[in-house]
This record gives C-alpha cells, structure tokens and sequence, in this order.
C-alpha cells in the first residue's frame, strides 16, 4: 500500500510536466524534482532525503545540460 501511494503521488507530480510547459523557472523544476525525487525513493525504499537532494539539484540544472528546454 506505501508504495502503491507514493507511485500515485509520483505519476501525479508527472501529469504536470506535460507538452504545455506549466514549469517554467528553475526554481520551479527543482521543487518538482526534488518531490519527484523524493518519491521514488520511497517507492523503491531507498534514502528519500537523498532522492530529494539529488532530484532537487536535478530539475535546477536539467535545461543547463539541454536535457528539459526553457520555455522563452
């Protein structure tokens, strides 16, 4: 049941990266990344501080490596 909560909270929190590009600021992704991060590390049991730090740090720095776009 943990798990099965915190994948639905995980998919949710992905509903919102759609093709509409409702996050715009770094400041926003890393707040998305680090509660993305934070929720698979739950789901998979491991360290969700961690998960959050290293999503967190993540969506900041994802559209520095042209991983994300900036939206303009």
């Amino acid at each position: 049941m943990k798990s099965t909560l915190s994948l639905v909270a995980l998919v949710a929190l992905l509903s919102g990266c759609g093709p509409a590009n409702f996050i715009d600021s770094d400041m926003e992704r890393g707040i998305v990344g680090a509660a993305v991060g934070y929720g698979a590390a739950k789901a998979l049991d491991g360290n969700a501080d961690r998960g959050a730090i290293v999503g967190g740090l993540a969506g900041v720095f994802c559209d520095d490596a042209g991983v994300c776009s900036r939206s303009r």
